[in-house]
């Protein structure tokens, strides 16, 4: 279910919709990083360049994973090797 959110980015509010699963994943990735949610959030508004925020959310939680399983994947292919 795709819920509305608010956040103060560089002292002015705006709102985004996201997935809970997305939600959580932002918050799961703040915390990893050591950054507040909405300092996060703000990074990422200001690194898009086309689209919304909630797509950049989107496309952001997606490219973190990704990144994440790339490193699993190559950890364990050095792992195997003799």
């Amino acid at each position: 279910m795709i819920r509305k959110y608010s956040a103060t980015l560089h002292g002015h509010r705006t709102s985004f919709s996201l997935e809970e699963p997305f939600f959580a994943a932002l918050r799961t990735i703040a915390e990893e990083r050591g950054l507040p949610l909405a300092a996060l959030i703000a990074e990422v508004d200001d690194a898009r360049t086309s689209g919304n925020l909630s797509s950049a959310l989107r496309l952001h939680v997606l490219a973190w994973y990704q990144e994440k399983a790339s490193i699993t994947e190559t950890m364990a292919a050095a792992a195997a090797r003799p």
